[in-house]
């Protein structure tokens, strides 16, 4: 530990306080001065009374003056050596003691005092020089210190951009392995590894190489499946702790060949977390040990395995939700056509029989009626054909519901004529892929059904979120119907379609009508406590 500098400063003050045998030394020095002062004294003194004696004896006056001028002139040589000698050993260290305090001041801290071995104030010079070199060492502890408190603040701000990009990538989709091989470089970079790897866990109680850099290609495709019982990666599973290995020759032997050309010094595995649960392993491969990166490394590595676990399930739960997605598109697809063209199919295959006993009967103008109702019967299927197709054709992609909403809300527009207005008041729309297809799909069947049966105007679409209960409330200005149950066969239908979506929400399905009133549509429900657990880890 440093000391403080005052405590410096008090020692190197109690240092130039010279002892008793430096004291005994000086005193020769400075009772030369002395002497010559009262050398000087007593030259005034004699002169004095040499001047009083030649007063006295007028008769011998010439002789005394000439005693008292001699006397005056040794009195100037005294004098003389007194003015040389302070200035030598007075006057002179103190120029040389301003000059490096003003040295010193500047930033000079090798400036030092020259200290002769006759000079009078040479112990005094070496003491201010110990206290130049006890400040010199005191800057460099100094310096030392705020280079490495840089270094180590260097490497927090990169821990924390690790783990920013760890979790910035809750919020993007994609694909699991791709996701996760973004990451190596940084990791590499983070604690200078030579290669890394993830490893994930899979139903057969193996881990399968997702990701993988600085490893050989014929490493990468030998090492694809390990059971979790032959090496650290699967121990780090069962563990749940990080795992540090001397080198890769225990691998080298599961896959024989070498994991790299060199071997590193160190092999990390770090478990990849979510909650209780090891989802699997990254590698690092260390040329220096794992301790020298800092003590608080190993803590990092850990919580960037449990983001990671975040990111695996994520991906995981989008995954299903975009198949369950497809599934329930498929059979929202087979019911539209059963509905819809099945039913239209039939009446066409009806008519087609009465026009063949028409026919058969020679009834030609009864005939041309059942043709023309026909052709009526296949334009109606036709048209339900491409309106189912326009309908499918209309997919979320990757921006979200609102801009899918805002697409489908113009090219209704564009068709029908009818004047839309989209309003999105939610300040955050947090909603699984799922639930954005079921409010999708229920916002354009009430369209497909404002445009087949209402006769309206003008519809109004809002979108409404208060934390996790979502509103989405469609209006119109059209004809209405008197009970929802007497309600046309299309529209029954379509209502039908609807709350079974609004099922699958969990949420309520509320229709108001009145005739000549218009209908309102009102659908609430709530984002799911997956969703909301999975905002608050990532946040």
């Amino acid at each position: 530990m440093t000391a403080a500098p005052d405590k410096i400063v008090a020692q190197a003050i109690r240092s130039t306080t010279p002892p008793a045998a430096n004291a005994d030394s000086d005193r020769p020095a400075w009772g030369r001065l002395g002497l010559l002062t009262a050398a000087l004294a007593v030259a005034l003194g004699a002169a004095a009374l040499v001047g009083f004696l030649a007063s006295r004896q007028p008769e011998t006056a010439r002789w005394f003056y000439l005693a008292q001028l001699a006397i005056l002139l040794a009195g100037g040589a005294i004098l003389g050596l007194i003015v040389a000698r302070v200035r030598r050993d007075l006057l002179g260290p103190l120029a040389q003691l301003r000059l490096w305090a003003r040295r010193m001041r500047n930033g000079e801290l090798s400036a030092r005092m020259p200290a002769a071995e006759d000079d009078e104030l040479a112990d005094l010079a070496r003491d201010i020089n110990r206290l130049g070199d006890e400040f010199r060492s005191l800057s460099r502890r100094k310096d030392e210190r705020e280079r490495a408190q840089t270094v180590r603040l260097a490497r927090k701000t990169q821990s924390l951009d690790v783990l920013y990009d760890v979790a910035s990538s809750l919020s993007r989709a994609g694909d699991l392995d791709k996701l996760l091989e973004s990451f190596l470089d940084t990791f590499i970079e983070l604690v200078d590894a030579r290669a890394a790897a993830v490893r994930l866990l899979n139903d057969n109680h193996q881990t399968r190489l997702v990701a993988s850099r600085g490893l050989d290609p014929a490493v990468v495709e030998k090492d694809q499946l390990l059971d979790i019982g032959l090496c650290q990666c699967g121990w780090a599973i069962t563990g749940g702790d990080i795992r540090v290995q001397h080198g890769t020759q225990p691998c080298a032997k599961i896959l024989g060949m070498p994991m790299l050309p060199r071997d590193c010094t160190e092999f990390v595995v770090v478990p990849i977390q979510h909650q209780d649960r090891v989802l699997g392993v990254y590698n690092l491969f260390l040329d220096r040990p794992l301790s020298a990166l800092g003590e608080d490394m190993r803590d990092l590595l850990i919580s960037i395995g449990r983001h990671l676990g975040l990111v695996v399930v994520k991906a995981r739960l989008d995954s299903d939700a975009r198949r369950l997605a497809i599934m329930e598109e498929r059979t929202a697809l087979g019911n539209e056509l059963h509905d819809s063209l099945a039913q239209s199919l039939v009446g066409i295959r009806l008519q087609l029989k009465m026009l063949g006993e028409t026919l058969h009967k020679k009834d030609l103008p009864t005939a041309q009626d059942e043709v023309r109702r026909l052709r009526a019967a296949v334009e109606e299927a036709h048209t339900s054909l491409r309106e189912l197709l326009a309908n499918f054709r209309l997919k979320i992609d990757d921006r979200g519901l609102v801009p899918a909403i805002t697409d489908m809300v113009q090219r209704f527009r564009d068709e029908s004529g009818i004047a839309v207005f989209f309003q999105n008041e939610c300040r955050e729309l947090k909603l699984t892929p799922a639930q954005e297809i079921q409010v999708f799909y229920i916002i354009q069947e009430a369209l497909t059904n404002i445009r087949k049966h209402s006769q309206a105007r003008n519809v109004r679409i809002l979108l409404n979120n208060e934390a996790d209960l979502y509103t989405v409330l469609i209006e119109d200005d059209g004809l209405g119907m008197a009970e929802v149950s007497d309600a046309r066969a299309g529209e029954h239908i379509g209502l039908a379609v609807m709350r079974e979506r609004a099922a699958r929400l969990s949420g309520e399905l509320v229709i108001e009508s009145e005739p000549g009133e218009g209908t309102r549509l009102i659908l609430i429900f709530h984002s799911p406590p997956l969703a909301a657990k999975s905002r608050a880890a990532g946040g």
